[in-house]
């Protein structure tokens, strides 16, 4: 067994905002749903190693919209390098990161932030 997706929600409307986030942000490309999806509104973004899909996220419509405070998504990157890159790079899209949980996650150091509508999402590395 394997995972194959996360859905996030966003409110109805807001693409441009998971483009911004999830594309611009956190630097995933934005991939075409499926016709018989498409109209349903949302966005999906995957991350790639050569062929291999190593992350993928569903941006789905939610009415009413609430944002998971708790609930989220963690990615991992190679490296404490990659993860201070990515952190500062967020914030240079204007979205909040936190270190505050930064030695936390024995094994891990990490930070959260969240996207535009408000969903947390968490990224980690190996500790060296």
């Amino acid at each position: 067994m394997r995972l194959h997706h996360v859905q996030i929600s966003m409110p109805r409307g807001q693409e441009a905002g998971a483009r911004a986030f999830y594309g611009d942000a956190l630097g995933l490309t934005e991939v075409p749903k499926p016709p018989d999806l498409a109209g349903r509104g949302g966005c999906w973004f995957r991350a790639y190693e050569g062929d291999l899909v190593t992350v993928e996220i569903h941006v789905g419509v939610e009415d009413p919209f609430v944002p998971a405070r708790k609930a989220h998504p963690a990615v991992v990157v190679d490296d404490t390098t990659e993860l201070e890159a990515l952190a500062q790079q967020i914030s240079q899209h204007g979205f909040d990161v936190s270190w505050d949980e930064r030695f936390t996650f024995e094994g891990y150091e990490r930070f959260h932030c969240r996207d535009g509508f408000g969903n947390r999402v968490e990224v980690l590395a190996p500790r060296s």
